[in-house]
């Protein structure tokens, strides 16, 4: 099974992560279960995962004006989330902002 899943970037998950707690953030498909987001984290990042807790975040209802004044009424997607929790001392790099490089500022 092949397996997207994609870093939340966020202040509140850079926060959880940078915190002793070591909680990290992920957006995973819908079809997916904690015990498919366990064993994908720990072969991608090579770390131990202890724990993995999903949410499923319902889509807000947004108006929004179209041509000629008419508000229309839209969903958003709906989101699922995982939260993994990590073995005290590992580190997922995405997350850590030591280990992530600034761009060089060239001249203009």
């Amino acid at each position: 099974m092949t397996l997207v899943i994609i870093p939340r970037m966020s202040e509140k998950s850079f926060a959880a992560a940078s915190q002793e707690n070591g909680v990290y953030t992920f957006v995973v498909p819908k079809s997916t279960n904690k015990h498919d987001v366990k064993t994908f984290v720990e072969k991608l990042y090579e770390v131990t995962v202890t724990n993995v807790n999903i949410s499923i975040l319902k889509g807000k209802t947004k108006r929004f004006n179209q041509k000629r004044g008419r508000a229309s009424v839209g969903t958003r997607q709906n989101v699922k989330k995982a939260y993994v929790t990590l073995k005290s001392g590992d580190k997922i790099a995405v997350f850590n902002p030591e280990a992530v490089e600034e761009p060089k500022k060239g001249k203009k």
